[in-house]
């Protein structure tokens, strides 16, 4: 459990409420769920229509990540590199035939494959960035979802705000349905507001970092391949990882 993603909303509607009791207002004057509807509903209605429905979903699923610690497998995979490099140049590249049983992840996998088929090193490290693009493609589709919502939320937050004044108007005549849609129009704005920069845009910031870990990880592991097909030294190797860490 990734403590500082939970900390940080935490602290974020903490920050908000206490301040309502500083002021001398109560919290539950925040709670218009009407405002909120129309905020939250307008706004992933609006990224709906942005976006395809597989990359949305794609999108809402990577929340995981957020609150998940990030496994730093980083010195794991240069020992078993350098392990994959010493068979290979021992034995030959058939030797990785046993590694290559006891892998999971797909990427090493095809890579390995390709070092024990013969294919040229840098044919190699061309097929392997050209994955490495469509995923960093893929997984940046889907973190837009919660850029694209960080920017529609604060506009839906006034339209909520002007639909609350709409209602005061409506009913200038009954003082008794003036402070609803008052507290409508500006929690609506509040909400927006609220939603946009302590909530979207931070988890979409956060998925771009973890993008960004998974493709120099891929990077690294294309290099990797790359020294192993043309042979290279163990030390090499070594050198090459470095700035990956």
């Amino acid at each position: 459990m990734d403590w500082a993603s939970i900390a940080g909303i935490l602290l974020a509607f903490f920050g908000l409420l206490f301040g309502q009791l500083v002021e001398g207002a109560h919290p539950s004057s925040m709670l218009q769920p009407a405002a909120f509807l129309i905020v939250f509903c307008g706004t992933m209605g609006a990224v709906l229509l942005q976006s395809r429905l597989p990359t949305f979903v794609r999108g809402v699923r990577m929340l995981r990540s957020i609150f998940q610690v990030p496994i730093d497998n980083h010195q794991k995979l240069v020992r078993e590199a350098l392990a994959w490099n010493m068979s290979a140049r021992r034995e030959g590249v058939l030797s990785l035939e046993r590694y290559l049983r006891a892998v999971q992840d797909p990427f090493i996998s095809k890579g390995l494959r390709m070092v024990i088929d013969g294919v040229d090193a840098v044919r190699i490290k061309e097929i392997l960035e050209v994955d490495i693009t469509a995923f960093e493609i893929f997984q940046r589709q889907a973190v837009r979802i919660w850029e694209s919502a960080g920017g529609y939320s604060p506009t839906i937050g006034i339209l909520g705000a002007v639909l609350g004044l709409i209602h005061v108007m409506e009913n200038l005549s009954d003082p008794s349905k003036l402070g609803s849609g008052i507290a409508v129009a500006f929690v609506a704005t509040i909400y927006g507001v609220g939603l946009a920069n302590l909530v979207f845009l931070p988890i979409a910031h956060k998925l771009k970092e973890i993008v960004t870990r998974d493709i120099e990880k891929k990077e690294m592991l294309a290099d990797i391949f790359y020294s192993i097909a043309a042979g290279e030294n163990s030390r090499v190797i070594e050198e090459r990882v470095v700035n990956y860490e």
